[in-house]
């Protein structure tokens, strides 16, 4: 947060010093005002591309083995352009590599789910999904496993057949 701030200041003094150029050039014929107009313009165009491509930088620097499963696109009426283009300010992953299996319970897997948002650390929820029955749940301290490798005390929810989560999740067996 505290570079993308240096760097808008930086755009801001670039752009004032573009048109401080361009009135030297014409002679001072440029109005006074255009000069503060413009680096506080190119602050808030600056601003806006850093929102607009914050979950492309991010994702972009992931290995290939995690995987993007859900996407938050966000309107805010201060932000009255994301209304035309909503703007991603967070998003979960799943890193595929650590997914865990119980050979007593295949159709159980365990995984970390990787919360990320804009402005906020990154999150690590542990989760468990049963993929026949199509459901999940985070690991809470409450969770228990019997002797069989079966789950008591989870908070299951249903997952939505469409979800990538279950998806990715279920789509291979890692021991």
């Amino acid at each position: 947060m505290f570079l993308e701030l240096i760097a808008a200041i930086f755009a801001a003094v670039a752009a004032a010093g573009v048109v401080f150029l361009l009135n030297r050039l014409l002679g001072g014929r440029l109005p006074r005002w255009l000069m503060p107009v413009a680096a506080g313009a190119m602050m808030i165009l600056f601003t806006i591309r850093m929102e607009y491509t914050w979950f492309e930088r991010t994702s972009a620097e992931f290995p290939d083995d995690v995987v993007v499963t859900r996407v938050h696109e966000s309107k805010a009426f201060f932000r009255p352009w994301t209304y035309v283009a909503p703007l991603v300010n967070r998003f979960a992953a799943v890193e595929t590599g650590a997914i865990r299996t119980n050979e007593a319970v295949p159709h159980l897997r365990m995984f970390d789910m990787l919360l990320f948002g804009r402005w906020q650390p990154t999150q690590v929820v542990p989760m468990v999904v049963d993929c026949d029955a199509r459901r999940g749940a985070p690991l809470l301290d409450t969770v228990t496993f019997d002797d069989s490798g079966a789950i008591e005390n989870a908070q299951w929810a249903p997952i939505p057949e469409d979800d990538l989560t279950l998806t990715v999740v279920c789509k291979e067996i890692r021991p």
